[in-house]
């Protein structure tokens, strides 16, 4: 294993996570907090979830967005498509940064997600990859780590104090779940927050 798989496998570890006041952040949400004691803990299957943090102030948040609908318009610089995620990043980094000590060369951005999950979520999954990707790369921003892609659901668990990360790959019966909650917010074509009801750690 090479230096960067071990520093990545010890960061996705099964260490025992302290869960004193675990906060569920659901489709189109978005969470910013400096508190040690709390956790940002999301599903995920052909969404995106971004976890940034100040690493000088330690401050830090999570989102959870997806790309509804795909679009070949050129109405701004992503594409009709990608506004949705376009706000859900801006959000996410302008409220760590407020929050924080407001140095864009402080934050640590990694980001989780895109899971190829159902045929039917296929190009969804494969367009929110490529979308992070692209919006962070044009904001200057570097992805420290990411989990991107696959063909599994995700628990994401995220530590806003310390910047650690745990992620958990889930099994069938889980990921059916959350696709059934995404195909339905697909074919609606807009972004409302689904019932969270996946426990599995």
């Amino acid at each position: 294993m090479g230096a960067s798989a071990l520093k990545r496998a010890n960061e996705y570890s099964s260490s025992p996570l302290d869960r004193e006041k675990v906060i569920t952040v659901n489709q189109g949400g978005c969470e910013v907090f400096s508190d040690e004691r709390v956790t940002l803990s999301t599903v995920l299957g052909s969404c995106i979830s971004a976890c940034v943090r100040d690493s000088v102030a330690g401050v830090g948040g999570m989102n959870h967005f997806l790309l509804a609908e795909q679009s070949g318009a050129a109405k701004d610089r992503f594409g009709a498509s990608a506004r949705y995620g376009a706000f859900a990043m801006e959000q996410l980094i302008n409220s760590v940064l407020s929050q924080g000590s407001g140095r864009k060369g402080n934050l640590v951005i990694k980001v989780f997600g895109g899971g190829n999950i159902n045929a039917s979520l296929n190009d969804i999954g494969a367009a929110n990859v490529n979308f992070v990707r692209q919006f962070l790369k044009g904001e200057g921003y570097e992805i420290a780590s990411q989990d991107l892609g696959g063909n599994f659901a995700r628990r994401v668990m995220f530590k806003p104090s310390s910047g650690r990360v745990f992620v958990k790959r889930l099994d069938s019966d889980a990921g059916k779940s959350v696709v059934r909650e995404e195909m339905a917010l697909a074919r609606k074509k807009v972004v409302a927050p689904p019932v969270d009801d996946i426990e599995l750690f």
